[in-house]
């Protein structure tokens, strides 16, 4: 089971807004990247409490599933030395508009 580090709910203009627990244990927001210009930057931008911005996240698509995912890059010295990696996932058992941030270790 993925470990979640925090939960976050859908608004109606497509922003993602919740809590996260680790490191920084602050309200955060990942909001589409309207300034996005070409492929490389990410579709979405989180920003965390007074932190500012803290990552960025990128519209994937799952290998078996074929289904679209956000995959996040976070980075902020109160989170730690080393990027962390996630994915936003929808929570069983609601009406698809809360989404966990599960980690996502990399090799």
């Amino acid at each position: 089971m993925a470990q979640a580090l925090g939960y976050v709910s859908q608004n109606e203009d497509g922003n993602f807004e919740g809590v996260l627990a680790m490191g920084l244990n602050t309200r955060v927001r990942i909001a589409p990247n309207e300034a996005k210009t070409h492929d490389k930057q990410p579709d979405f931008r989180i920003y965390a409490g007074n932190h500012g911005e803290i990552g960025g996240g990128w519209t994937r698509v799952g290998k078996a599933s074929g289904k679209e995912y956000i995959s996040l890059t976070l980075a902020h010295p109160m989170i730690g030395p080393r990027k962390v990696y996630a994915n936003l996932g929808r929570v069983n058992d609601t009406d698809g508009e809360e989404f966990a941030i599960l980690w996502n270790p990399q090799d």
